[in-house]
């Protein structure tokens, strides 16, 4: 049977619209026990013309559809029929289980990865994407994810490192291995749903050492916390306030710093005093009631119209990125009117100082969320420690109104 022309096809569909019935066109002698063809249906108002792989097994025949005519020219049809479907028919594989063969482009490999950190609902997607959009431009988006070698990655950290951005070169460096320690995964993941497959061999970042990781230790003591906190209540300069109760609020619960920024209406049970977090940077449902103090501070705050209790200064309907609290923290500090310390260094404030309070760690560890790890913890244990917690947070509370108080009265006299 001879191959297929432009002129037959149209012939055909005139032929389908005078007659109203249906008209398969075949292309060429086919492969082995299938072929490519175009299948034409009279409708009310029109003629629809539908690619199709067509496979003969088992004594069935099977149809998968590839395109429509005229938008999918018949070249463009032949391509992808012999690029996606002729070696599987030849192999006597089903044309059911057939895709796109050609292997996943750079692009291709970082958008999966997004997606994947998306809907798995890590809040970490946005960054993500944005830095590795960057290095996607820098690598080339249309090349083939496994041509990518190890100094081409090297070449791209090296002048980060080398302006004295360590930090951010090690991230570009995670981001990297990430993506294709992911697609190394997804490659035969049948959850994955992928359009394209990366055919990746190896990792090209996996031997890149890591930054050296600087633990932090600092924690303020208890005339720095007064300190830091009594500032936060009068600042010396103008700011924006609701960055300044944000950073009251992490001090007086110990919550991790982007789930207090983020912190919406939805979220405080004003009646119970309960801040509620469906999901949290483990991944698990977290609720803690906060301190009197806190609880005060909470129902002082007038939530902006989109519901956000620490709204962004540059746009009302976000909430405050945790870096921008980083970045208001690290400006005081500089200029000295606050003791020297990190937004990460309030949490373990909060873990240090609640335990010269009185409150067991494993207790601590809840409050803050942090992943118990043992068997019985992980499994088992299913009681939500509300009513332990609270006797905890009481405690607290009163351990910080008699430091603030105490202070006081020494500044006084």
């Amino acid at each position: 049977m001879p191959s297929l022309t432009d002129g037959e096809i149209r012939r055909a569909l005139k032929q389908v619209e005078t007659t109203g019935k249906q008209l398969t066109l075949v292309d060429g002698e086919g492969h082995g026990t299938g072929r490519l063809i175009l299948v034409m249906k009279p409708m009310p108002t029109r003629v629809t013309a539908d690619w199709m792989a067509q496979q003969w097994r088992d004594g069935k025949r099977l149809k998968k559809k590839l395109g429509s005519y005229p938008s999918m020219p018949l070249s463009k049809a032949r391509e992808l029929f012999n690029r996606d479907f002729a070696d599987m028919i030849q192999k006597g594989r089903s044309i059911k289980i057939a895709g796109d063969t050609r292997p996943g482009t750079v692009a291709d490999l970082f958008e999966a990865y997004v997606a994947y950190l998306k809907d798995g609902g890590k809040s970490s997607w946005k960054e993500a994407e944005k830095g590795l959009n960057k290095i996607a431009d820098t690598l080339g988006r249309n090349r083939p994810a496994r041509d990518i070698e190890p100094d081409e990655i090297t070449a791209i950290i090296r002048p980060i490192y080398e302006r004295g951005k360590r930090s951010m070169a090690d991230h570009v460096r995670s981001y990297i291995r990430s993506a294709f320690s992911w697609g190394l995964k997804s490659e035969h993941d049948y959850r994955s749903t992928a359009a394209r497959r990366f055919r990746l061999t190896y990792n090209p970042a996996a031997g890149i050492p890591t930054e050296p990781k600087t633990i932090g230790t600092r924690w303020l003591s208890e005339d720095e916390f007064v300190r830091l906190y009594r500032w936060l209540e009068c600042p010396d300069t103008p700011v924006h306030p609701p960055y300044a109760r944000a950073v009251q609020i992490i001090m007086l619960t110990g919550q991790r710093v982007e789930e207090i920024a983020r912190l919406h209406i939805d979220q405080w049970d004003a009646k119970e005093r309960i801040i509620d977090w469906t999901k949290t940077k483990n991944l698990q449902p977290h609720a803690v009631p906060v301190p009197s103090l806190a609880a005060e501070l909470i129902e002082s705050i007038i939530p902006n119209e989109y519901g956000w209790f620490f709204p962004s200064a540059k746009d009302p309907s976000k909430p405050v990125s945790h870096g921008t609290l980083y970045n208001f923290i690290w400006r005081q500090r500089d200029r000295g009117v606050i003791p020297h310390a990190t937004n990460r260094d309030l949490r373990r404030t909060f873990k240090t100082l609640a335990g010269k309070a009185g409150i067991p760690k494993e207790m601590r560890d809840r409050l803050q969320n942090h992943a118990l790890q043992d068997v019985s913890s992980k499994h088992y244990d299913r009681w939500n420690y509300m009513v332990e917690k609270r006797a905890g947070m009481a405690k607290w509370d009163k351990f910080v109104r008699a430091m603030l108080a105490k202070k006081r009265l020494k500044a006084a006299a």
